[in-house]
C-alpha cells in the first residue's frame, strides 16, 4: 500500500509541475489542421466570388449583343422618333396643366425660349409655306417659281422714290392698255446685268433637272414604251432584291 502511494503521489507531483511534455507534439498538427483548414475555407470562397463575377459578366455581355442586335434591325431614324414621341407627350401635359391652370400656353411656351431660336423658327416655318409636293402640271410649276423669284428680289426703294417727281403714273403703274415708247426711262446698266444673270442661272438649273438620259445599247430591253420602262424601273428598284431569283430561273428556262 505504501508503495501504491509513493507511485500516486509521484504521479500527481508530476501533473501538477507540468513536465509532461508527450501532448506538445498533438498541439501543434492541430494547429497547423486548422491553418490549413482556413486557407482552404479563403480559397474555396475566392473561388466562389470568381465564379459569380465571370457568370455575371457573360449575362451582362449577352444582354448587351441582344441590345445591338435589336438596335441594328431598327430603322435609321427610330431614334429621332422616339425623341419626338417623348416631346409631344411633354408637351401635351404641359399643355394640359396650362388649360388647367386658366394660363395661355403659348405665350408661357415661348417664356422658356430663347428669341434667336423663334426667329430661326418662324423662319423656317414661313420657307414650309411654299413646300415642293412634286410635279402636278406646267401651271402649278411656273407658280411655284414666280413664288421663288419674287421671294429673291431686292428692289431700290430710293430710286423708286425719286422717279416719282419726273415720270408719269402711266409708266409707274402700267396697265395691260400700256404701250411702252422711247422717253419712258431706260434701266440702269445694273438692272439689266441683274436680269442677265437671273435668266443665265435659270438656263443653267433647267439643264440639270432637264436633261436626257443616255441609251445604253448593251442593256436589256423589256419595255414596250416610255410608260412602261419608268413602271419596270420603280418595280425593279422596290421588289428586285425579292424577284431577282424568280426572273434567273426564268430567263434560264428552270423555274418551276
Amino acid at each position: 500500500h505504501s508503495s501504491k502511494k509513493t507511485y500516486s503521489s509521484m504521479s500527481s507531483s508530476e501533473d501538477n509541475s507540468g513536465e509532461c511534455t508527450p501532448k506538445e507534439p498533438e498541439t501543434a498538427d492541430s494547429s497547423k489542421s486548422v491553418t490549413s483548414s482556413t486557407r482552404l475555407s479563403l480559397v474555396a470562397e475566392r473561388l466562389r466570388e470568381l465564379k459569380e463575377k465571370r457568370e455575371s459578366a457573360r449575362k451582362e455581355n449577352i444582354a448587351e449583343v441582344a441590345k445591338e442586335d435589336y438596335e441594328k434591325s431598327l430603322p435609321s431614324n427610330h431614334l429621332s422618333k422616339e425623341r419626338r414621341i417623348e416631346w409631344e407627350k411633354r408637351d401635351f401635359e404641359a399643355k394640359k396643366e396650362a388649360q388647367e391652370s386658366g394660363l395661355d400656353y403659348e405665350r408661357e411656351k415661348l417664356l422658356d425660349e430663347r428669341a434667336d431660336e423663334v426667329e430661326r423658327w418662324e423662319a423656317k416655318k414661313k420657307r414650309k409655306k411654299n413646300p415642293d409636293e412634286g410635279f402636278s402640271d406646267f401651271q402649278q410649276a411656273s407658280y411655284r417659281q414666280y413664288q421663288r423669284l419674287t421671294k429673291q428680289l431686292k428692289p431700290d426703294l430710293e430710286a423708286y422714290e425719286s422717279s416719282k417727281s419726273y415720270l408719269p403714273e402711266s409708266v409707274l403703274y402700267p396697265s395691260v392698255d400700256t404701250l411702252p415708247s422711247s422717253s419712258d426711262q431706260y434701266p440702269c446698266h445694273s438692272a439689266v446685268q441683274r436680269l442677265v444673270d437671273d435668266v443665265e442661272k435659270q438656263i443653267s438649273k433647267r439643264k440639270q433637272f432637264s436633261r436626257r438620259r443616255e441609251f445604253q445599247f448593251d442593256k436589256n430591253i423589256d419595255y414596250i414604251n416610255e410608260r412602261n420602262k419608268r413602271f419596270n424601273e420603280k418595280a425593279e428598284r422596290f421588289y428586285g432584291k425579292y424577284t431577282a431569283e424568280i426572273k434567273q430561273n426564268l430567263e434560264r428556262g428552270t423555274a418551276l
